[in-house]
Formats: C-alpha cells, sequence, structure tokens
C-alpha cells in the first residue's frame, strides 16, 4: 500500500516520510486516530516505505520486490496482530489471518463491528489475550528473513488488557531493527504501561473535502448528496460508505422543506411528508434524522455568532444563515433538537415511523407557535 493511495491525511503523510529521510524512526510508535480516519492503511504504507528498495521523494515505488510483496501483505517480515474471537481452533491471530488479509485487501477502511461480520463470532468477547502476546514474542524473536526492518502492526491494542504487560519488555527493548505500530482510537483504555513506552502520532479525522470528494469519485452521488453525507459522517469514511450503500435522499433539501412546512404550520403537507418518511426504511429515517440534528447544531453556531466554525456547504449554509437570522431561536433549536433525538431513539427501537414521525411532525408546529414572546420572557413549550 503507498501513501498515494491513502485518502486524505497529507500533513501526517509528510510527517511521516520526514522520520524515514531524517533517520528518526522511534521503534515503538502509536498511531492515535478517530475510527475512520485511515490510521491502519497509513502504518501499513509507512512500514512499506520504510522496507522498500528504490524509496521516492514522498513514496515508496511500489514496483520493487519488497514493495510487491507488502501490496499483497505477504511480506515474511510484516507481521499483524488485531483482536479475534478465540475458540479451540483460533488461539492466536495468524489462525484467522486469511480472513484478515482478504478484508485488508477488500477495503483497508473497517472498523470491529465489520471485521467481527467476517468470523465466526457467536457470543464471544474480542481480545488480544496472551497465547497471542506470546507468539508476538516468539516471532520478533526472529532473524529478519530479508528486510532491513521487521514491522509488527497491532490494531485496537485497547483489546490486549493486562496480558499487554508481557510485551513490556519488547516493547521497551525491542531486538535490533524492529518496529511496533499500535493503531489505537481511544488513549484512555489502553494500558498505561505501554502507553508510556510509545511515542503518540496523532491523526486527525478526515476533512469533509476529503470524504466528499471520495464519495464523488466512487459513489456515484451528486455533489450535493456527497456534501451531505460527509456532514453526516463527520470525518468518518467508514460511515460516510455506508451512508452513500443506502438509498440515496437529499438530506438537506428535505429537512429544510420540513421546517418550512412547520414554520407555515401546513399540517396537510406535514401529513404527506409523514407518509413519505414512513417508506424510506429505518436506516434512511435514522440518517435523516441525524442529519437534522447536526444541522439544527450548525444553526445554533450560526446564532451565537460563531459562524467561522460551521461546516455546511455554501448552498446549504445560505439556508441556514436566513433560517438563523429571520426565524430560528436558540430555545427553538435545542428544543427542535430534542425532539428528533427522541425520535432516533425510538426508530431504533422499531417503533411505528408513521405514527412517530407524524407526532415529531406536529411537536415542530408547537415549538414553532410559541416563539413570538416579550423581550426577556423565557420560552415555554408545552
Amino acid at each position: 500500500m503507498q501513501f498515494k493511495e491513502i485518502i486524505g491525511q497529507d500533513k501526517v503523510k509528510q510527517q511521516l516520510v520526514q522520520t524515514v529521510k531524517e533517520n528518526r524512526v522511534s521503534h515503538a510508535q502509536l498511531f492515535l486516530s478517530p475510527v475512520g480516519s485511515g490510521a491502519l492503511p497509513l502504518a501499513i504504507a509507512y512500514a512499506q516505505y520504510i522496507n522498500c528498495l528504490d524509496k521516492q521523494q514522498n513514496d515508496s515505488c511500489g514496483i520493487c520486490s519488497s514493495c510487491r510483496k507488502y501490496e499483497r501483505l505477504i511480506h515474511p517480515d510484516l507481521h499483524f496482530s488485531y483482536p479475534f474471537f478465540a475458540s479451540a481452533s483460533t488461539k492466536i491471530a495468524v489462525d484467522v489471518l486469511e480472513e484478515w488479509r482478504n478484508m485488508l485487501m477488500q477495503d483497508p477502511y473497517f472498523d470491529m463491528d465489520i471485521w467481527r461480520s467476517k468470523l465466526d463470532a457467536a457470543n464471544k468477547q474480542a481480545n488480544i489475550p496472551i497465547a497471542e502476546c506470546h507468539d508476538i514474542i516468539k516471532k520478533l524473536s526472529y532473524k529478519a528473513f530479508e528486510a532491513d526492518t521487521k514491522v509488527l502492526i497491532m490494531w485496537l491494542p485497547e483489546y490486549l488488557d493486562k496480558a499487554g504487560n508481557a510485551l513490556l519488555k519488547l516493547i521497551e527493548e525491542p531486538p535490533a531493527n524492529t518496529l511496533f505500530i499500535l493503531i489505537a482510537q481511544s488513549q484512555d483504555q489502553i494500558l498505561t504501561t505501554i502507553l508510556s513506552r510509545t511515542q503518540i502520532v496523532k491523526i486527525p479525522k478526515l476533512t469533509s473535502d476529503d470524504v466528499s470528494g471520495y464519495l464523488l469519485s466512487t459513489s456515484g452521488l451528486t455533489e450535493h448528496q456527497a456534501i451531505d453525507y460527509s456532514f453526516l459522517a463527520d470525518g468518518n469514511l467508514i460511515e460516510a460508505k455506508a451512508l452513500a450503500a443506502d438509498i440515496q435522499t437529499d438530506s438537506s433539501g428535505t429537512f429544510t422543506a420540513w421546517l418550512r412546512m412547520g414554520f407555515g404550520n401546513k399540517v396537510p403537507d406535514l401529513v404527506d411528508f409523514t407518509d413519505e418518511a414512513a417508506k424510506w426504511g429505518r436506516e434512511n429515517q435514522k440518517n435523516f434524522l441525524k442529519y437534522g440534528v447536526n444541522y439544527l447544531r450548525e444553526c445554533c453556531l450560526i446564532i451565537s455568532g460563531a459562524e467561522e466554525l460551521v461546516k455546511l456547504s455554501p448552498l446549504t449554509l445560505d439556508t441556514a444563515k436566513k433560517l438563523s437570522t429571520h426565524v430560528l431561536t436558540l430555545p427553538m433549536a435545542e428544543a427542535i433538537i430534542g425532539e428528533l433525538e427522541k425520535a432516533h431513539y425510538h426508530i431504533e427501537r422499531n417503533a411505528n415511523p408513521k405514527i412517530l414521525f407524524l407526532d415529531v411532525s406536529l411537536q415542530l408546529v408547537k415549538i414553532i407557535k410559541f416563539k413570538t414572546l416579550p423581550t426577556g420572557t423565557q420560552y415555554i413549550y408545552n
């Protein structure tokens, strides 16, 4: 995997390349990033660059014998460790290495739920057990087969539990030319003894432009849809791709139209909207409500004078500014957000969508009806 294949993260890529050029590669590094930011493919590309036989200015060559093996994830000096579901036939990570490689080759952007779906999880708890730690010590005690640097990439060290203490001496004093890269999502859940022995590399979430650009080039979405899904995903490419896989809807246009119906007290139109929303399917209904919550939170920023923090697209931002300037108030926005969050909760628990959306629509009218009150009077919603 090469750096050029990884979405966004240009600053981090340059930082990693520079450490190699300046011979400042720390032997134990912790890539800390939000879900869906691309930390795992970054780690693989970094390892490939380190062992590339013909390094280019900003990337590995992609054609040397080392790069070709890295591309297929079969390099003998590249090792992986990850949470799995232990059983009589699965005692260490290598026992499910084929499933791991297939998933990585298919799409390097995944989370624990996707990995679980590839395995026979049943009701078992995923972890990185002591047997896996002993296997890591054994593998890294051998001399490198052909590369200058042996690399172990551990995905989600949060699942190590106390078994991770078995690795402390190896991480602190590894064999020569050995690189540990830990890919984590929650610093608080990592053993402090391991955390203190690693150099932390913080990887930010992807920008909205990175996510929307990817969706435009791969999903056949319109520009407006790609921007909407990027906004919903909030830098999580995994979630953005899941959204794009559902029925494609214009969330911003539909939501603002719904608000207009409520502001206009157009009950017949709201009933028609309810009938239509009931046909969307639960995932699209949840996405719509989530979009509404995020949209109104952006409106709250505009109302509060923090427009520079707003992440809406230019067209959607223009509509949000008009709404926030002439109609919406903070108490109203907070009340509507509360109703949308409750609706999302009930949709997840299989509430009747027709009844639910009708109720939320009527609550919307009720909230808006009390918007005009004397200055200094508190807003009342019941």
